[in-house]
């Protein structure tokens, strides 16, 4: 994905519910919690850790036990230092204090809130991209008592890349359309998503090698974002994990598939995958984002979203406005002659199917008007509205070239499309022979188009010569 990729429409919770989501995750509610414990005699190290004499006490506060109750304190700290809910008073005595940031989370408002979890959310996912710290005290014995990144294999930015990669990916496959509703992820198929080339039918025994080791990274890494509220997961099962030297068999059910792990983005998740998406410079919509706008907005910014996304943004851009002014809006923006107009004028006719009676008036006041008579006389029509005139001839064909337009721009030459232009044809004997003199911007294009889709050999050479013709017309 490039930056300038223009991402499907989230749907977001309301931020009052989300708010109340990220205060409930362990991580943050942690970090609130040492924020309110900090007092006078709190000390931190240089780098504003817990000194190792306090995590005992912190931990018992957070009601932590057994071995790893001071580390999981000290990742607690350090996201209440991170986000601002502790702030360092003075580094050479190393004294502390609640910061600004916490009242926020009791006084501040749902988008203060959400901005505090998404500084811990980055907190955490910088974790999640550091391998296992035992790792790292190895590596330094092994060599000269400094850090070796080579001797550790371990390349920050790569590791932090890839697990953006993986995220992106896990967000795209929430939020398009044929996404899974709330169905898990399986760990295996959003591995092989970054690592298993587009163009391989098959992957390799290395690919696959590969996408194992991905899965285990995975593993680790998910089991930390968990707590932070991005994801809901079910972990590897631990006993595939048993053999080191054994590769695992391949999942052969649900149930089986379900052992390697699956993930789901959480509502919150998608909020802050978001989040960080638009702050990379990426396109990332929600829904509701153009009901405020005008009609030309919403008919140009929903051109490029799936269906259910199209629809989903219509309702929420017609519940602000009163019927009859809505569709007047809608079809004055769904005129022009520029390449985007089919397909605003698809979107308009798919919006004015959702507004109902109301919308007739307007529809009836462009019965005569070039661009939007013929798509006035089929909403009519469909709502059995009396004493409708007949299209002309001409109307007809223009509107025909039009829809076309409007169906290669949303969705390309598709099966759908090529069973309508097979149907077009069929049923209008002499179609070509007319076509080619339409007076619509598209219709060479069009033409050209229904050339390419066309089963029948003899059918397509009549409508790549029409294309032709429409060409050399509109040259002319």
């Amino acid at each position: 994905m490039s930056d300038s990729s223009i991402l499907p429409p989230a749907r977001l919770r309301p931020e009052a519910e989300l708010a109340r989501d990220a205060l409930s995750t362990p991580v943050l509610s942690r970090a609130a919690r040492l924020a309110r414990w900090t007092g006078p005699g709190t000390r931190v190290d240089a780098g504003g850790g817990l000194v190792d004499e306090q995590l005992p006490e912190a931990a018992a506060e957070l009601g932590l036990s057994g071995e790893d109750a001071a580390a999981e304190a000290s990742e607690a700290w350090r996201v209440a230092v991170d986000t601002g809910l502790v702030e360092v008073v003075d580094e050479e005595e190393g004294t502390v204090r609640a910061g600004a940031e916490l009242d926020l989370l009791t006084g501040g408002s749902p988008q203060d809130v959400l901005g505090v979890w998404l500084g811990a959310l980055e907190t955490v996912l910088d974790d999640a991209s550091v391998p296992d710290l035992g790792g790292l005290v190895d590596a330094i014995a092994e060599g000269s008592g400094e850090l070796d990144l080579d001797a550790l294999d371990w390349n920050p930015e790569a590791e932090a890349e890839f697990l953006d990669g993986v995220l992106g990916n896990l967000y795209l496959l929430t939020v398009g359309e044929a996404a899974p509703g709330d169905a898990p992820v399986p760990l295996p198929a959003l591995a092989a998503s970054v690592i298993v080339p587009e163009d391989m039918a098959e992957p390799s025994d290395d690919v696959l090698e590969q996408v194992s080791d991905a899965m285990m990274r995975l593993d680790d890494q998910f089991r930390m974002l968990e707590p932070i509220g991005l994801v809901e997961y079910r972990p590897v099962d631990e006993a595939l994990m048993a053999d080191a030297d054994e590769e695992p068999a391949a999942p052969v059910d649900d149930t089986d598939v379900a052992r390697y792990g699956l993930v789901r983005l959480t509502p919150l998740g998608l909020y802050g995958l978001r989040a960080r998406l638009l702050e990379a410079g990426f396109e990332a919509p929600a829904v509701g984002d153009l009901a405020d706008k005008g009609a030309d907005a919403l008919l140009d910014g929903t051109a490029a979203y799936p269906p259910a996304a199209a629809h989903a943004e219509t309702e929420h851009w017609l519940e602000r406005r009163r019927p009859l002014e809505a569709a007047r809006e809608l079809l004055a923006a769904a005129r022009g002659a520029d390449p985007g107009a089919p397909l605003r004028r698809l979107r308009c006719q798919q919006a004015l199917s959702l507004v109902g009676a109301a919308a007739e008036p307007a529809l009836r006041d462009v019965l005569d008007d070039a661009e939007l008579g013929g798509l006035a006389r089929v909403w009519l029509a469909e709502h059995r509205a009396a004493d409708v005139p007949p299209p002309s001839e001409a109307m007809i064909f223009w509107l025909t070239i039009d829809t076309v337009a409007a169906q290669l721009a949303a969705e390309g030459e598709s099966e759908e499309l090529r069973s309508l232009v097979e149907g077009l044809a069929q049923q209008h004997s002499g179609f070509f022979d007319t076509a080619w003199r339409v007076d619509h911007p598209a219709t060479a294009d069009v033409l050209e188009a229904m050339g390419r889709l066309h089963a029948d050999r003899k059918t397509a050479k009549e409508a790549r010569k029409a294309a032709f013709k429409a060409r050399s017309q509109q040259g002319g």
